[in-house]
């Protein structure tokens, strides 16, 4: 019997051993394998990168001046079969200290070996190629260990006696020095090339700006031209829109005629139904009705008729009755006035003239009354005249001509009766 291990892919797993001391080895990482029970063995090793800090001091170069380098390494164990083999045999079991360990040493001599082969301007002043070369020369011996170089930088270079800051400084004086005779020269070739620019400018700008009038004025005559042309293309549109628009609201207005038609069709239909159903209903209702109240109404009419007849002849007949018996009474009254008439006239023709003056003497009175008669209706009259002969003359007058009008409207003279000629004063 045995187990089933399971390694993840940052670690290895070695199982060594077998039945009948069997030396097979099985190197597994990021998978499973199984080991039996006392007779098979397991070990694990880490596959994750290790960074390492290589650090060598007051190293002698090439010129004899000591330099301190300080860099950075990442490195891990390969996971090639053979090369994962080689790893275990000669770092299984440690830990990674101690791996990382035997790893610095080797980076660290080859970095003290390389540091007295090169100047110190090589060394500070391309570091890249410095740390290529470590690389380089490391890579061999650190891979027949099974590690891979991953990478490797050089992280700071100094020395103790200032050789680089004195370096610095002169090479900073020379560099200070070539940048203010560039900045001289550039001085010069600027204003003359200043000046050079400024002709050019002036011509360049002459012939911009001959350009762009011609530009200008081509673009205003190009735009008149498409402005009529949008304005053409927009009264048409306009024109064929509004035309459109109108035979739109044409079929529209005949879609809604024939709507309306069909609605009045309807209409009329429902109509014709309903004067057909108040026909029905009013012959029912009414007419029926209506005819048998006529036929009595004209049974009592032709009852009241004869009943009226019988009235009116009655009636007429009374009429007639009495009509003749007034005229028998206006007959008779008419006789006696004509007999009295006749003997009326006959006693003024025995008379004569004293007659006819005694039948306007009787009348006088009534015509003075007649005449008086609107001034019953004044309760004063006031006569103004300063002489009250006047009044007397006045009253006088009117009594003369009395007489003169009794006879323009009666035929009668009353001056020829002695006592209105003695009243009036009037002679014969």
């Amino acid at each position: 019997m045995g187990n089933c291990h399971t390694v993840g892919p940052n670690e290895a797993l070695v199982v060594s051993g077998g039945c009948c001391g069997s030396d097979y080895k099985q190197y597994v990482f990021g998978g499973w394998a199984w080991a039996w029970w006392c007779i098979s063995d397991t070990k694990r090793i880490s596959l994750e990168i290790m960074t390492l800090q290589p650090r060598c001091e007051d190293v002698e170069t090439a010129e004899g001046v000591a330099l301190t380098v300080t860099g950075v390494a990442q490195v891990k164990i390969m996971t090639e079969k053979e090369l994962l083999a080689v790893a275990c045999e000669q770092f299984l079991g440690k830990n990674v200290q101690d791996i990382k360990n035997v790893v610095l040493q080797t980076l660290e001599g080859h970095l003290r070996s390389i540091l007295g082969t090169l100047t110190v301007e090589q060394i500070y002043q391309d570091r890249d190629q410095f740390a290529k070369l470590v690389r380089e020369v490391a890579a061999p011996d650190v891979g027949r260990m099974g590690i891979e170089i991953l990478s490797f930088t050089i992280k700071d270079v100094y020395d103790k006696v200032d050789y680089l800051s004195s370096l610095g400084k002169t090479q900073t004086a020379v560099v200070q020095r070539d940048a203010d005779i560039g900045v001289a020269e550039a001085e010069r070739d600027a204003g003359i090339r200043e000046a050079e620019c400024k002709r050019e400018m002036l011509d360049v700008k002459f012939m911009a700006d001959t350009k762009i009038a011609d530009s200008k004025r081509a673009f205003e005559l190009q735009k008149s031209a498409f402005s009529e042309e949008v304005n053409i293309k927009t009264a048409e549109a306009q024109l064929a829109y509004e035309l459109q628009g109108a035979r739109e609201q044409q079929k529209i207005r005949q879609e809604e005629i024939e709507i309306e038609v069909v609605q009045r069709k309807k209409q009329i239909a429902v109509e014709t139904q309903e004067i057909l159903r108040t026909d029905k209903e009013l012959i029912a209702t009414v007419r029926r009705p209506a005819e048998a109240e006529a036929h009595r109404m004209q049974q009592i009419a032709e009852g009241e008729k004869v009943k009226q007849v019988l009235l009116a002849q009655a009636e007429a007949e009374k009429i007639r009755k009495i009509g003749e018996a007034e005229a028998a009474v206006i007959e008779a009254m008419g006789k006696a006035e004509a007999e009295r008439m006749k003997l009326k006239a006959e006693a003024y023709q025995k008379y004569g003239d004293s007659a006819k003056m005694a039948m306007v003497l009787e009348a006088l009175p009534q015509i003075a009354a007649k005449v008086a008669a609107p001034l019953t209706k004044v309760d004063e009259i006031v006569v103004l005249t300063g002489d009250n002969n006047k009044v007397t003359s006045e009253v006088n007058r009117l009594l003369a001509e009395l007489p003169a009008s009794v006879h323009a409207l009666t035929g009668v003279d009353l001056s020829k009766i002695p006592l209105i000629q003695k009243a009036t004063g009037v002679q014969v």
